[in-house]
């Protein structure tokens, strides 16, 4: 009894194995809601739906993108040409908003260049005083201060020359010595160089010379050209937004050495907001300015909607990082940007650099949006 008991135990035993064994290799169902890697969500598909054509048959084109404002983010560093990089004044923080134009950051020379500017201004100043000097002459009392001299210069010449021909008659009758008579008519040539010399001096008061003019307006324009450079060289001195925007990052407090490699700060225009997405570079022919599409943003339960507005014009190797270890590392891809909308904007104003998941629908197409 015992021994029957103990074969129909084994019996069981193995029944059951084989029946696990078998379970074991037999092929496993395919789960719920699978679907093959880089298919593209049909637009309007409830997050979590499985992947797959959308409807019509047409397959849709997927990417990974990333959030980047419109104006892209600017990195501002010190300007070019300047031997004193350290950082004197900060005048905004993280987080503001600045207008373009307005001065964000100075550096340590910049009272240097601010006096150097002064100093062209009064040198043009001064050279600019001269050339009106020399346009308007003489005053009316310059003038017949000048007559007046003339006529006193004209009298001493006649009166020297009377006396040099007194003593030219007297020289040959022995009643006047030779000497007498020379400096006499010296005195009589110094007399007439003086009147010549007084008569040009009152031309120059009544009317300047041109070549005057020209080396007093020559003048001028060396000064404000050294003024130019002057204020060229105080602007080296400060940081200034090229763009109304948002400060996002600040990388150098006031007595920092700015380096070029880090920057001073990071600005951008959050007001308009993009998806930049890497597409296969066979999958552009299937794209077309104004498709819609969709954004779909970690931790959000719905997807953004979007469209594409622009195409790259270069071929260039994939930047987005992928979790397939499967996946080609020099994938060619072209860059495209996608237009967000106002909540999408709203939503993704502080999220800039994120990564996120583009689905373009191929289904329909409006209006190139630029």
């Amino acid at each position: 009894m015992k021994r029957a008991l103990l074969a129909l135990g084994l019996l069981g035993l193995g029944g059951a194995g084989g029946w696990f064994l078998g379970q074991r290799d037999a092929p496993a169902a395919p789960p719920q809601g699978s679907a093959p890697a880089g298919a593209v969500a049909s637009l309007g598909a409830p997050l979590g739906a499985p992947l797959g054509a959308p409807p019509g048959g047409v397959m849709g084109v997927g990417a990974l993108g990333r959030v980047e404002p419109r104006s892209r983010i600017r990195r501002l560093n010190q300007p070019g040409g300047m031997a004193v990089t350290r950082l004197s004044r900060l005048l905004v923080a993280e987080g503001d908003e600045v207008r373009e134009g307005q001065i964000l950051a100075e550096f340590a020379d910049a009272p240097l260049k601010d006096a150097e500017v002064m100093r062209a201004e009064a040198n043009l100043a001064e050279q600019r005083s001269a050339l009106d000097r020399v346009r308007a002459g003489g005053r009316a009392t310059e003038i017949e201060a000048q007559r007046a001299r003339i006529a006193s210069l004209t009298a001493q010449e006649e009166i020297a020359r009377r006396d040099a021909s007194r003593a030219d008659r007297l020289v040959p009758s022995g009643a006047g010595a030779e000497a007498v008579a020379e400096r006499n008519r010296y005195a009589t040539i110094r007399a007439s160089a003086d009147r010549a010399q007084a008569q040009a001096d009152l031309a120059t008061l009544q009317g300047p010379r041109p070549e005057d003019v020209a080396l007093a307006e020559a003048r001028v324009s060396s000064a404000e050209a050294l003024l130019h450079k002057a204020i060229a060289d105080a602007t080296l001195s400060r940081v200034v937004a090229p763009i109304a925007g948002t400060v996002l990052r600040v990388f150098a407090r006031p007595g920092d050495q700015v380096t070029s490699a880090d920057g001073l700060l990071e600005l951008a225009d959050l007001s308009a907001m993009d998806v930049v997405a890497d597409v296969y570079e066979t999958d552009i022919p299937r794209l077309a300015l104004g498709m819609p599409a969709e954004v779909i943003i970690p931790g959000e339960s719905r997807r953004m909607a979007a469209t594409l507005r622009e195409i790259g014009l270069s071929v260039r190797r994939t930047v987005q990082a992928g979790t397939d270890p499967v996946a080609a590392v020099d994938a060619r891809t072209v860059e495209v940007r996608l237009t967000l909308g106002d909540e999408a904007r709203a939503l993704l104003a502080r999220r800039s650099n994120m990564q996120v998941q583009v689905a373009i629908s191929p289904a329909r197409t409006a209006g190139v949006a630029r």
